[in-house]
């Protein structure tokens, strides 16, 4: 491969974790003036107040980027008017935090640009020799794909450097299969551009953090994710749908799981607590920065797993996947993710009768 290549890839990582390191402390002392801070309560891991607003360093770095790297199209316009959208509803909840169907509102909004103005659609999807043609329904689709992808990271931001790292994976993993493939789209650049603002981030973010990314930056990356994953889907395969979702298995699963438990208990789906993965795992005496490193490793395997199925061999992928699936449920079942012991013990007694 041209090492031009690599040559491009190494300086659109090293220039935006640069400026997204530098800038990360003025960032901090203007959440601090504006009193974005996040407040700790019995929800909350973090002991002392701590600024929030740290979207803003990886949305700067990421405009920065694309200016230096990207070039003008409909559809990236499409994008910064989507991020713009989601950064500002993000700034605004994090100063003064928002009812959630305020910020679904933004979300909506964000999804609606990217899909009618920008065009990029989820359409169809070949596989297994069968072939899926969404036609209208595509538009409802693309819409949910993204809302999901904010909403996950949205929900698996609550310990030091969480959602920053597995963003950093899904980005790198994405990355290496793109350049081995040999794929330079828009895809490419956002996926180089957005590793380094994040792992520029993460240097303050990592526990024990000096600031909080908030809603505004678990937001944008949870929108620029399902971006660049639609932006793979065009001449769509089962892979090419797959494997993003596959990368992000954890905060996907968590999420999941968040909204089956509250469901269970009637509760509101929006309704925050103390029962996702990462909670289960600091329960088990992990400290903040084992838990995040443990969650680091199981997502390293499934993106490990992906760059296998894609690169070297499909059975051996599904075949590591499926193991790495199973552990994974079997500490779900285990721990209070869907059902609080009590329940599971109820159900477990009505089977053996």
């Amino acid at each position: 491969m041209d090492s031009r290549i690599y040559i491009k890839i190494f300086f659109m990582v090293i220039s935006t974790f640069i400026i997204s390191l530098c800038i990360v402390p003025y960032i901090r002392n203007i959440a601090r003036h504006v009193n974005a801070l996040d407040i700790p309560n019995e929800r909350k891991v973090h002991k002392k107040p701590m600024p929030r607003l740290g979207g803003l360093a990886i949305f700067i770095a990421f405009l920065c980027g694309y200016m230096l790297y990207g070039e003008p199209s409909a559809t990236m316009n499409s994008i910064l008017i989507a991020s713009f959208i989601i950064v500002l509803t993000g700034v605004v909840d994090d100063i003064k935090p928002l009812k959630a169907s305020h910020k679904l509102v933004g979300q909506i909004l964000a999804s609606l640009v990217i899909t009618f103005y920008g065009n990029i659609l989820l359409q169809d999807v070949s596989a297994f020799g069968l072939y899926f043609d969404f036609g209208i329904f595509s538009y409802p689709l693309t819409i949910f794909f993204i809302l999901g992808c904010i909403n996950c990271m949205n929900l698996i931001d609550g310990l030091d450097g969480l959602a920053a790292g597995i963003s950093s994976i899904y980005f790198a993993t994405i990355g290496i299969i793109a350049t081995m493939q040999g794929k330079f789209g828009l895809d490419f650049i956002l996926t180089f551009v957005m590793l380094g603002s994040t792992l520029g981030f993460l240097v303050h973010n990592f526990n024990p953090a000096s600031i909080f990314m908030g809603d505004s930056g678990s937001m944008f990356l949870g929108l620029i994710i399902a971006v660049i994953a639609l932006l793979g889907f065009k001449n769509v395969t089962m892979t090419s749908l797959i494997i993003p979702l596959l990368i992000l298995a954890i905060p996907i699963l968590d999420t999941c799981f968040a909204i089956l438990r509250r469901l269970l208990k009637g509760e509101s789906i929006s309704k925050p607590d103390k029962f996702h993965i990462h909670h289960q795992l600091l329960k088990r005496n992990l400290s903040q920065r084992a838990t995040v490193l443990v969650i680091y490793f199981v997502n390293i395997l499934f993106a490990i797993c992906s760059i296998i199925y894609v690169l070297k061999d499909p059975i051996l992928g599904y075949i590591s996947y499926g193991i790495l699936l199973t552990i994974v449920l079997l500490f779900v079942f285990n721990t209070n993710v869907v059902f609080e012991k009590s329940i599971k013990e109820k159900i477990m007694e009505k089977l053996k009768k």
